[in-house]
C-alpha cells in the first residue's frame, strides 16, 4: 500500500541502483529503559533530497517531491523508539532519563503502548527503514511515553509539538493513502496539540512546569520560531480547531489571544530578531480573529 513507501526509491534512470534517503549512525544509542542498543536512523542531507516549499499558516515547511528522490518526510526523522521494547522519545532525551521510577513505569506499559499504537498504525514496524506509518507510530509511541516523564523533562510542550506534527502525519498519509480516516484522526491531534500548547503555557506562567526543556520550539524542523511561535500556534489552533460548544467562552479565548498576537507582531516591527514569516503569519491571523469577533458584534470599535 501506498504508505509503505520506502524511504530509499530506486533510481528511475537505473532500477538496479537504490537511492538513498537515510543513514545509519556508527554510534549506536542505549535505549534508557530496556537497556539494549540500537541503531540511529538519520536523514541525509544534499543533493536534491529536500526541496524546500511554502511554509503552511501552521509554521509547516512544505517540501517538494524531487525527480531523483520522490516525496521526503524529514520530519519522521527526529524522533526515536526502541525496537526492543517501543520506548520512544526525542533524541535527545534518551542520554538523559536515568530516574528508575519512570523507567519502571515505561517498562510496565509497554504492550498497552504497542498495542494503542497498532491500532492508529497497522503493522509499523521499527526494524526497518523509515516509512511514514513508521514515523508516525513513533511519534506516537512519544507521546505515550512523554506522559510519564517527570516535569524537568519539559514533557508538556514536547507532547504540544509531538501532536502537532501528529495531525501533520496523519494529513500525509491520508494523501498517500485516502480512505483510511487519518484526516480523522488528524484532526483528533490538533485539538489534542491545542489542550496541550495551551496548557504548556499555563504550566510555564504559574511556575508549575518550565517550557525551558525544549532547546527548539520548532514547530517544524527547518526554523525556531521560539516563545512567539508557541503563543501564535495557540492563538491560531484555537481559532482553526477550538470547541464550538459554548461559544461565549470561544469568543473570550479568542479576544485575549487576538491582544497577545497583536504584541508578536506590534513588537517585531522594530526587531530585526523576528522571522518575517511569523510577523507575516501573526498579522494574518489577527486579521482574521479581528473579522470574527467584529461579526460576532463583541468588538468595541475603539480597539480596531
Amino acid at each position: 500500500m501506498a504508505y509503505y513507501r520506502k524511504s530509499s526509491d530506486m533510481n528511475k534512470t537505473d532500477p538496479n541502483k537504490k537511492l538513498s534517503i537515510s543513514f545509519y549512525s556508527k554510534t549506536k544509542v542505549i535505549c534508557p529503559v530496556c537497556k539494549k542498543d540500537f541503531q540511529k536512523e538519520e536523514m541525509l542531507s544534499g543533493g536534491g533530497r529536500m526541496i524546500a516549499g511554502t511554509l503552511t499558516d501552521e509554521l509547516r515547511r512544505n517540501f517538494e517531491p524531487s525527480v531523483k528522490y520522490g516525496k521526503v518526510y524529514p520530519l519522521i526523522y527526529t524522533i526515536g523508539a526502541c525496537p526492543n521494547c517501543h520506548a520512544a522519545f526525542f533524541w535527545q532525551d534518551f542520554a538523559q532519563l536515568s530516574d528508575n521510577k519512570t523507567i519502571g513505569k515505561l517498562m510496565d506499559e509497554e504492550n498497552n503502548r504497542r498495542e494503542s499504537v497498532n491500532t492508529i498504525f497497522p503493522h509499523y514496524n521499527l526494524k526497518r527503514e523509515k516509512t511514514l506509518i513508521d514515523g508516525a507510530a513513533c511519534y506516537y509511541l512519544a507521546l505515550l511515553c512523554y506522559e510519564n516523564m517527570p516535569k524537568s523533562f519539559s514533557p508538556t510542550i514536547k507532547k504540544a509539538l509531538i501532536c502537532l506534527r501528529l495531525a501533520w502525519l496523519c494529513n500525509d498519509l491520508e494523501t498517500e493513502c485516502p480512505n483510511h480516516n487519518y484526516d480523522f484522526i488528524a484532526q483528533k491531534f490538533y485539538r489534542k496539540a491545542l489542550f496541550f500548547y495551551q496548557e504548556a503555557l499555563e504550566f510555564e506562567t504559574t511556575k508549575v512546569e518550565s517550557i525551558a526543556g525544549v532547546s527548539n520550539f520548532g514547530p517544524d524542523i527547518d526554523k525556531n520560531y521560539g516563545y512567539d511561535g508557541v503563543i501564535y500556534l495557540c492563538g491560531l489552533l484555537e481559532y482553526k480547531y477550538g470547541q464550538q460548544e459554548n461559544f461565549d467562552e470561544r469568543l473570550k479565548k479568542l479576544e485575549n489571544y487576538k491582544r497577545s498576537i497583536a504584541r508578536i507582531f506590534g513588537l517585531g516591527k522594530s526587531s530585526k530578531n523576528k522571522p518575517g514569516p511569523l510577523l507575516e503569519h501573526s498579522r494574518n491571523l489577527y486579521d482574521s480573529i479581528t473579522k470574527l469577533l467584529k461579526d460576532a458584534n463583541v468588538i468595541d470599535e475603539d480597539d480596531l
